[in-house]
This record gives C-alpha cells, structure tokens and sequence, in this order.
C-alpha cells in the first residue's frame, strides 16, 4: 500500500511507512475523510473503560490544561502591556523592541521538535512538568534585570522558550487521547479559547500591575507565582492516558512508535498536514506582529491626534490602550474560537471539507479589515478599534480548528511530533520575524520622532 499519513486511521500497519491496514476505517475528517457518523463513537462508559479515567476526571484534566494555556498566552503578551515601558527603561528603538518577541519564538521554536519527540515516547506529564518549572524560574529572573544589560533580557525571554515548547507540543495530545470526533472538537475549542483570552489577560495584566505597583518590573513577577500552582496541579490531577487507545478498534493492536526520520517522512507526505500548517502560519505571521506592535501603534496615533502627550525618556507612559486592547483580544477570541468551531460544525453537513473553508475565509476576510484599522488610525481611534475587533474575530476563527485538521489526519504517536514541527514552520515564516520586521519598517517609515514616543 503507498505509504500515506493523509488520512487518520485505527490502527497501524506493520511497516510504519505504510498506511493503514486494510479493513479498518479511519477517523473522519474532511481532505479525504470527511467526517461522518460511519465512525463507531466510544460512549462515556466506553471512554472510561479505554482511558481509565471518568468523564469528569477528564474534563478537569481539559480544564487544567486549559488553565496552563491561558498563562503561557498570559506571560507572552505581559511584556506588550509595558513594551514602551521597556523602551524607556532600556533606551532602546523599536528595531531592538521587535528582537524581544523574536528571541523569544526562535529558541521556542527551536526547541520544539525536541520536546515533540520526547513527547511521543515519554511520560508528557513530567515533561509538562518540568517546563513550565524552569520557565517560571527564568520568568522571574527577567524581572531583575538592570538597565544596562538589555541582552540578558533577550537572553531570559529566549529560554523561557524551553517551558512553552513543552507544553504546546503536548498538551493537545492528551486531550485527543481523553476524547474523540465531536467531544475531541468542544474540548479543543475549551482548550483553544485561553490563548486569545491569555494573550488579553498579559496585557490587562501588564498594564494595571505597572499602574498599581509604579514599576513595570512587577508585570513580570505574576505569572511566575501562577506557574508554580500549575505545577502542583499537573502534578495531581492530570494523568497520561494511553496514546491513541481511544481511536482502536477493541481487536486492534496498541500503536507504538516509529522512528523519528520515518515520522518526518509521513508528515512530508501527508498534504493536510502541509497546507493546513502553511495556512497557519499566516495565521502567526499577522497575529505576532499584531499583538506586540497594537498598544504602542495606537498609543502613537493618539500622541498624532493630540489625544495624549507624547512618553518622554524617564517617564512611565500612561495609556489606556493596553488595557482596551486586552479586553477586545480577550472578546474577539471567545467569539471566533467558538464562532469557527460552531460555523464549521454546521457546514459539515453539507460540505466535508467545511473545516479547511472556514479558516480560509477567516484569514481572507480579517485582512480588509486589519488594513482599515490602519488606516484610520489618524483619523478615529474608535473606528480602529472597531476594525481591529472584526479583524481579529475573523483571525481568531483558526485557532481551535487547525488543531483538530492536525490529530484528526496525523496518526497518535506522531502527534506531538507534528505538532512539533507545526509550530517550527508557523514561527520560522510567520512570527519570528514579523515583530522584528514590522519594528525595522516602523523605523524608516516613520522615522525616530515618532518611534521615540
């Protein structure tokens, strides 16, 4: 049979560069299985029996790991709450500002496949375990940082890269061995939901925890105490399921793991994988710049509008925009999350290929509306606010389904690995380099009067 991992299946052939064996269905989905009710769905006895775990065990295993999401998104984007703070502190230009979040996704993605191969061959509860430890030791220690030594700062945001690269690239795996077909997909949307709502909760955070303690260097010390307590609650509550036991057939033998080199050739070769990982890293393209740059883009507009002094060295820049910015991040994540997810669920039924269609259409239809929030910005705040709420709902629309095309068409035990390597392809081309290149254009577009703001 030609070696394929395009489409998910039951159970795996002998030789790991074939498909599946013949005779057994594999899970649905669309570009090539669309989904369907021909699947035999395991009720919630039968899931206990295949997991080991009762259903609310399991949801509360959901919720922790849900939990831990919203902080890791949390941490990210406290540091755009004070990124003119930071400017100011360190006496540094939007050039080096952008190398800030740079740093941090190129040691994340880096370390990503590393953790995607331990993670499909090792206990993913201690490695989650580990690195979220190590990431809260390193997070505080950014706090400290004098104001001389700007490259320690860069040095500290890049291994808080290890902490993340282990958890992003495992987590989704367990939830997709608790659960499957429609219950696998409100459980990534759950899951999903925390990375908008984190990514606004940073800059609520950043913001009013600088207001209230008169140091930005507080900002940083928050999500440290939060990572400890995620610590003990992975520690007692999550348990490791058995990979892929929950899409067997009860005669089917248990899957084991092939060799890396053979896992990268099956995701070379399987061209959902493929396309829905390059649509995805659009996606990371336009929402890494997005969030580092919006607060000081519209703090900016508002000093060219007269709406507010400009942020003169030594002074703490008060806005209220990293405030707003997080609420709407926060809104616009739960409506698309939950907007996508449910406008897809409703389109299967008509089109098998609804899930890859409703991405599509909201990466194309955000852009008009991110470029109308720009162009507004000299003209209303309110109305680039306005775009940027649409915008991005629409962007927001990916997030919990391009995780569910990834375990629906990638076998369990190459999961994290694909994972892995997702995250690699969307940073390496997409937000690695877009807040470092948007800063680098902000420079010679708008020169050092307005970037010094």
């Amino acid at each position: 049979m030609a070696g394929s991992d395009t489409a998910p299946f039951l159970s795996q052939a002998d030789d790991p560069d074939d498909g599946p064996a013949p005779g057994h269905p594999g899970l649905p989905g669309p570009m090539g299985n669309p989904k369907s009710g021909e699947l035999e769905v395991p009720d919630c006895e039968g899931l206990q029996r295949i997991t080991g775990l009762s259903r609310g065990h399991s949801t509360l295993i959901v919720v922790v790991l849900c939990y831990i999401n919203l902080l890791n998104y949390m941490d990210r984007f406290t540091v755009a709450g004070v990124l003119t703070d930071i400017e100011q502190f360190f006496n540094i230009g939007d050039g080096s500002t952008g190398l800030i979040q740079t740093v941090f996704i190129s040691s994340y993605m880096v370390l990503a496949p590393v953790f995607g191969y331990l993670g499909d061959r090792y206990n993913r509860k201690y490695l989650m375990c580990g690195g979220i430890a190590f990431w809260s030791l390193v997070t505080l220690g950014s706090s400290f940082i004098p104001r001389e030594h700007f490259w320690l700062l860069l040095l500290t945001r890049g291994l808080v890269g290890v902490g993340e690269a282990s958890y992003s690239t495992i987590a989704p795996t367990l939830i997709a061995d608790l659960f499957v077909a429609d219950q696998r997909s409100r459980m990534l949307s759950i899951f999903y939901f925390a990375i908008p709502v984190g990514s606004g909760l940073g800059y609520i955070a950043g913001s009013k925890v600088k207001d209230v303690a008169g140091d930005w260097h507080w900002a940083l010390r928050v999500t440290p105490g939060l990572g400890v307590l995620a610590v003990l609650l992975l520690f007692l509550v999550v348990q490791e399921p058995p990979r892929g036991a929950v899409e067997r057939h009860s005669g089917s033998p248990p899957l084991s793991p092939t060799s890396w080199w053979a896992d990268l050739k099956a995701l070379a070769r399987n061209p959902s994988f493929v396309l829905s990982s390059l649509g995805f890293t659009s996606v990371a393209f336009v929402t890494g710049s997005l969030a580092l740059w919006a607060p000081a883009f519209l703090l900016r507009s508002r000093v060219v509008l007269g709406e507010t002094p400009p942020c003169l060295p030594g002074d703490s820049c008060s806005s209220s925009d990293s405030l707003i910015f997080g609420l709407i991040t926060c809104l616009t994540g739960v409506l698309g999350v939950g907007l996508g997810v449910e406008i897809s669920r409703r389109l299967r039924r008509f089109n098998p290929r609804a899930d890859p269609l409703v991405c599509a259409a909201g990466l194309l239809g955000s852009a008009p509306f991110l470029f109308l929030a720009l162009a507004c910005a000299r003209g209303s705040i309110v109305a680039t606010y306005i775009f940027i709420f649409i915008g991005e709902t629409l962007l927001s629309m990916n997030w919990a389904i391009v995780a569910d095309i990834l375990l629906y068409v990638v076998i369990p035990t190459r999961r994290s690995t694909a994972e892995a390597f997702q995250i690699v392809l969307s940073h390496l081309l997409g937000d690695a380099g877009s807040p470092y290149l948007i800063g680098l254009v902000c420079c010679m577009s708008l020169g050092p009067q307005m970037t010094g703001l």
